[in-house]
């Protein structure tokens, strides 16, 4: 029972990784600005960009947290 649930805590962060990256690829990616000049319209999205993007991990670093968290109450517990 303890491999199982640290295999599937293993499964849920690839597919954390796997959904952030098609998020960031697909959605972030896509974000531009314009009317600020050349060179701060790029600016100011790639700073958005990499805002959204720490969000993220941080937020999947709460996920897992929580997640690891549980497991090794269970384990305490059995």
């Amino acid at each position: 029972m303890a491999q199982l649930l640290i295999f599937a805590f293993i499964g849920i962060m690839w597919i954390l990784i796997l959904a952030g990256g098609g998020i960031l690829v697909t959605v972030v990616s896509q974000i531009s600005i314009s009317g600020y000049g050349g060179h701060m319209d790029f600016f100011i999205a790639s700073i958005i960009k990499a805002v959204i993007a720490l969000a993220l991990v941080g937020f999947w670093i709460i996920i897992l947290s929580k997640l690891k968290n549980k497991i090794f109450q269970k384990q305490i517990k059995a």
